[in-house]
């Protein structure tokens, strides 16, 4: 993760700040896929520890065509022969499935469990669907009532919607697993996987490095990950998923490999793991100017001198070679502050010729607002001035307008907005919610010509545009509380509308911190506590209170709602053996969780509130007396 972008720069801003300001805390980092870990050592100051055992054997292969090569490093290309695939294929299947996938995974399903790591999220649907459509129908008695209940489940989620392909495929133990599932959809497909439900998942490479999902073969259709070439941490990460402890002997992992890649995959197999670098340099806006002003709002240091002795506990200063000849660490630094004074973040003033080295550096508002709040720099003035306009006249008949200062600026990039559907949403717009448009600089004018093809001469901000299409996805998942219903409505995946959703939520979380710390902004504070609060569940407002119980989704608030539970106090004092009885699919687990989480969360409201009843009742200890 440390050399992963901006996730890589946060993480190394973080533990470069507890390694500095805590002599004591003791980190514990892990890999498999590092190769620069002298860097590492020094930077988290720490002792190093390796070992090769591996609890199952990991037998790597290639296939080419209808052979199978072993791995085999001592050879001079990489490969020896190890065997011809028995399978008989008609012209048909031929045709269908030319990469032979379906002889390699009947191999091992259903007594075995395989994954398929493909280089995009249609191929892993189209994967998916091909195999169960060729699979003999003696895979669909493999525990079929457990398949049916998890077709159940999914519907359920989903208020009554299942995806097409996995109600296809799922009767065969298949299913696939990528971004465009929702959260509780992969959640399900993950379990079912586990327990041997599902014999074959079709995956993205975001399954290799993040969920605990091992099989006992792993094929990875191509060497890709959409259309860039496989990277050797991308390739141990998959393969590494092959060969589970405690239930298989051996793991296998077979790459397919076409006749024009194969000296790119020699190159890959032979090659040493990538380094990983700092990328505080990189992410500029989100690493080294954030860590700045972080360092400066939390006092860990508040002069140009101190500023200069922390950098030097950031993997970037062990990593001096990424640093160009023409710019040394301290010049860097030196840069970072007077662009965050520039930008009205930090006061003081950074010159060593004027012995200024020890003058104090102190944070300013916006500065502590914007640290405070995780705004990335990059758009923290532009939030300001939106924010300050939007006082001028907030649009407050629905929350549209809210919605808009609160969608996410990082999500606009990926945004494409369909031109017919913009217009459609526009025109079922109120009036005063169609001014929200014409105020954040969209006009009505813009999106009817964008939606009929003409010319368009005035110039309009594409990432407002996006902005305010993906705020009216938000405004109908708030109307309608349906992510399904929402991501057929704007021709969008799933999963990229929930992702939406989440960002949108933690986004508005970020800015009513900001706004918390900026008293010209009070008017916001009342008003994004409860948009919080929408978006982070996303259902009806009756449902809130039981959302907030640890355990209890949507689908679940729904039923206890409906049995009469409307309340956290029907909750916490609810008999887990009559919530069995009464909520269909909860266990008594689950039901002791529930009550349980229930209990502890309303007897810290109670606490709360407590609280503030003693301080209301408190006698002040200045009464003015007369002598």
């Amino acid at each position: 993760m440390l050399g992963e972008g901006s996730r890589g720069a946060t993480l190394e801003m973080t533990l470069a700040k507890i390694l500095y300001a805590s002599k004591n805390t003791q980190i514990i980092g892990m890999s498999a896929t590092l190769n620069n870990v002298g860097d590492l050592q020094k930077f988290l100051q720490a002792e190093y520890y390796t070992n090769n055992f591996r609890p199952v054997e990991l037998k790597e292969y290639i296939k080419i065509r209808d052979t199978i090569y072993a791995v085999d490093s001592k050879t001079e290309n990489g490969f020896t022969f190890s065997r011809l695939l028995n399978f008989k294929y008609s012209s048909n299947l031929e045709k269908a499935d030319p990469d032979h996938i379906i002889a390699l995974v009947t191999e091992v399903i259903p007594k075995y469990s395989c994954l398929i790591f493909c280089p995009t999220k249609k191929n892993c649907e189209n994967v998916a669907s091909m195999v169960c459509k060729y699979l003999k129908k003696e895979f669909r008695a493999h525990r079929e009532k457990e398949k049916q209940d998890l077709i159940k489940n999914l519907k359920y989620i989903g208020n009554g919607s299942v995806c097409p392909v996995l109600k296809q495929t799922i009767p065969f133990g298949i299913a696939y697993h990528h971004s465009g599932l929702t959260n509780d959809e992969r959640k399900s497909i993950e379990e079912a996987y586990s327990a041997g439900v599902l014999c074959l998942l079709a995956c993205t490479a975001t399954l290799a490095a993040g969920v605990n999902l091992p099989a006992r073969r792993v094929i990875l259709r191509a060497p890709y990950v959409a259309n860039d070439f496989l990277k050797k941490h991308q390739y141990k990460q998959m393969i590494g998923r092959a060969g589970r402890a405690g239930i298989d002997s051996a793991g296998e992992s077979i790459l397919i490999v076409q006749e024009k890649d194969k000296h790119l995959v020699q190159d890959l197999i032979n090659s040493p793991l990538e380094n990983c670098y700092s990328n505080l340099l990189l992410e500029l806006t989100k690493g080294m100017q954030t860590l700045l002003l972080s360092v400066v709002g939390l006092k860990i240091a508040v002069t140009y001198e101190e500023v200069n002795n922390f950098m030097c506990s950031t993997l970037l200063s062990v990593q001096k070679q990424l640093l160009s000849k023409e710019r040394s660490l301290s010049e860097i630094i030196k840069d970072g502050l007077e662009k965050l004074i520039e930008k009205g973040l930090l006061k003081g003033r950074i010159s060593e010729k004027d012995n200024n080295s020890k003058c104090t550096l102190t944070i300013t508002p916006l500065g502590k607002a914007t640290y405070k709040g995780s705004i990335d720099l990059a758009y923290c003035n532009l939030l300001y001035r939106e924010l300050k306009k939007g006082l001028e006249g907030l649009i407050l008949e629905s929350n549209l307008h809210l919605l808009y200062l609160t969608t996410p600026y990082d999500t606009t990039s990926n945004c494409s907005p369909d031109w017919m559907i913009y217009l459609r949403q526009f025109n079922q717009l109120s009036g005063a919610e169609q001014k929200v448009a014409d105020i954040v600089g969209v006009p009505e004018s813009f999106i009817t010509k964008k939606a009929s093809g003409q010319a368009i001469r005035k110039n309009v901000d594409s990432a407002v545009v996006n902005r305010l299409y993906l705020s009216f996805v938000l405004y109908a998942l708030l109307k309608e509380t349906n992510i399904w219903s929402v991501s057929e409505k704007f021709n969008m995946s799933r999963g990229y509308v929930q992702n939406l959703l989440n960002s949108a939520a933690s986004f508005a979380s970020c800015v009513l911190r900001f706004c918390e710390e900026l008293e010209e902004f009070w008017v916001y504070k009342a008003l994004l506590t409860e948009l919080t609060k929408q978006l982070t569940y996303c259902v009806k407002t009756e449902l809130i209170p039981l959302m907030e119980v640890a355990g209890v989704l949507e689908a679940r608030a729904k039923q206890l709602y409906n049995a009469g539970y409307k309340t956290l106090a029907h909750l916490a004092n609810a008999d887990p053996e009559t919530l069995v009885k009464m909520i269909e699919h909860l266990s008594r687990r689950q039901a002791k969780q529930i009550v349980s989480s229930a209990k502890m969360l309303l007897s810290e409201k109670a606490e709360a509130l407590q609280g503030e009843v003693e301080e209301l009742l408190k006698v002040p200890t200045d009464i003015p007396e007369t002598y």
